[in-house]
């Protein structure tokens, strides 16, 4: 009778078995680590593949270790020279010590966003405004510094740290787009009158050119004409050579000593 019972409890023990084993089962992902517990002590760290864990005795957390993206809300800071400015940021991190990601730190990715927005403030607020703009770079490079320098004991690694938008007041946008008119304009002012220093040195050396030469005045005036010739407006140029205004002025002359 007693195996009779046995044999009648066999098929139902398989099942309970079969059913116990398939709730162990876990995927790792290539991208994944797992962190295993047994009875609530780290037991290690589970490569990617097929693996069974002992329900109820066992647990496994799972760690994503690509890069991850974490943004730095947009926030407003006074750069040294007292100009408020919003800006915000984008942090790229993996992890790369599952144990201490999963130990260390509760939310590793929360954790790094905020210490990111404090780095943000301190960096920013010891640069002027002008370095801000123009050394977006740099900036990023020193906030990342302190940011990794802070996370390496969670087991994570900034990748890299880029500055989104840089935000001004509307009064300072103003006053930046006046200066860089007034710096436009100063630049014509200086092309301008280059242009006419040139000018002016090419006109002398064609008037020299033209003295020296016995009749090139003449058919310059004759150039002139032509040129004249084809505006249709009602206004006549009549030049006169030099050889004839001479003459006029020893005209008056002698009508003077009469």
């Amino acid at each position: 009778m007693v195996d009779t019972i046995c044999y009648s409890l066999l098929p139902f023990g398989l099942f309970i078995g079969v059913i116990f084993v398939l709730l162990g089962v876990r995927v790792v992902m290539e991208y994944q680590r797992g962190a295993l517990f047994t009875l609530g002590k780290f037991s290690g760290i589970i490569n990617p593949g097929l693996r069974i864990i002992i329900p109820v005795f066992q647990s496994m957390r799972i760690v994503d270790t690509r890069i991850k993206t974490v943004d730095i809300p947009k926030q407003e800071v006074m750069t040294r020279d007292n100009v408020p400015v919003s800006v915000n940021a984008v942090v790229y991190m993996r992890v790369i010590n599952v144990e201490k990601a999963v130990l260390k730190i509760q939310d590793y990715v929360y954790a790094v966003s905020q210490y990111g927005q404090t780095a943000l403030r301190d960096v920013i607020g010891n640069k002027e405004l002008d370095a801000v703009l123009t050394q977006r770079q740099e900036v990023a490079d020193e906030i990342k510094e302190l940011v990794d320098k802070e996370t390496d004991e969670w087991g994570v690694d900034i990748t890299a740290i880029k500055i989104q938008d840089i935000e001004l007041p509307v009064d300072m946008k103003r006053m930046m787009a006046r200066q860089a008119e007034a710096e436009r304009e100063k630049r014509a002012t200086i092309i301008k009158s280059e242009g006419e220093v040139t000018a002016s040195s090419n006109l002398k050396k064609a008037a020299e050119n033209l003295s020296k030469a016995p009749g090139a005045l003449h058919l310059r005036t004759l150039e002139t004409l032509t040129d004249i010739s084809s505006d249709q407006s009602n206004t006549m140029v009549i030049p006169l050579p030099m050889e004839f205004l001479k003459a006029v002025e020893g005209f008056a002359k002698i009508s003077k000593k009469k």
